[in-house]
């Protein structure tokens, strides 16, 4: 395999992970459940920057080295769950021989591509999260997902038939599920610190609307996400466990309430009031309006009179 330094160096294939990490064929071509105490880094270069292409669900408890996603660390490195997809950037650094267990399960598109899960696997936000939000298992939580990799390991060892690949998936797609479960319930449990990155992303919206919203149009889920240093994705899950609403309608939903202040309590037109909060044109800022109040802004405004 040839390294090409001027990039991250692409993994292709199942098999060629377990030659870089000088362990055996994997039983099967397109699935492999990996023994971290098994798995040895090395100061190759391969390591400082690489992608798969292929999934990747890691549980493990303890530090082989830094590890980052992108462009940010992980925000945990001892005891985590982690999920990445097809095609997102890792580096190792700092390697050590410190012991790690658990298991690391990776798996090709191509393996579920005409199955239920791959039909829907898109949909699990945390394949995608750009800011690499480490789920973090309680006890028992940790023993759900150890015994479903064990299990998916021990299938992968039997002699394959016509049912492996079918019970392969279903135990995926089972511990997908949990994981789902398992970050919602991680979600709930941090409340002061959503607390506080609610009034955060307050702050962030009500700025753009008040500096910049004329110039650069109406505030995007890419840009408050940026600013709060998360993927989109994360910051839609976020919002949709917290409030019930995901990122695009928490936005237009404060954009609205910003309007209505302007409406009952200024002598500003609705086109000024429309360009002021970032609308090129006041029709879309009367449409959107009377979506959310049922109202025209005249209407509402009347209200006041």
């Amino acid at each position: 395999m040839s390294i090409k330094k001027s990039g991250p160096v692409k993994i292709k294939s199942i098999p060629e992970l377990h030659s870089l990490f000088h362990l055996n064929k994997p039983d099967h071509p397109l699935v492999s459940v990996i023994d971290f105490e098994n798995i040895k880094f090395d100061d190759r270069e391969i390591w400082k920057s690489f992608f798969y292409d292929f999934y990747c669900v890691a549980c493990k408890i303890g530090s082989s080295g830094k590890f980052k996603y992108g462009q940010r660390d992980y925000d945990f490195d001892d005891g985590m769950m982690s999920f990445t997809k097809p095609g997102q950037i890792f580096s190792v650094t700092n390697i050590s021989n410190n012991p790690v267990t658990g298991f690391m399960l990776v798996f090709k598109a191509d393996f579920i591509r005409h199955s239920a899960l791959g039909k829907v696997i898109n949909t699990y936000g945390f394949f995608s999260y750009a800011i690499a939000e480490a789920l973090h298992l309680s006890e028992k939580e940790n023993e759900i997902i150890m015994t479903l990799l064990q299990q998916i390991k021990n299938e992968l060892k039997n002699n394959i038939d016509n049912y492996s690949q079918d019970l392969v998936i279903s135990h995926i797609d089972l511990l997908l599920n949990y994981s789902r479960r398992f970050h919602n319930r991680q979600f709930l449990t941090r409340n002061a610190e959503n607390n506080d990155l609610l009034i955060k992303i307050e702050e962030i919206l009500r700025d753009y609307l008040n500096t910049k919203a004329s110039i650069s149009g109406l505030p995007t889920v890419q840009y408050l996400s940026e600013e709060l240093n998360m993927s989109p994705s994360y910051l839609s899950d976020m919002l949709r466990n917290l409030l019930g609403q995901n990122a695009q309608t928490y936005i237009q939903n404060f954009i609205i309430n910003e309007a209505k202040d302007l409406i009952s309590t200024t002598n500003l037109s609705v086109k000024e009031i429309a360009y002021n909060l970032g609308f090129q044109h006041p029709q879309s800022f009367s449409s959107m309006f009377k979506k959310k109040t049922h109202q025209t802004p005249l209407q509402y405004r009347a209200l006041f009179n």
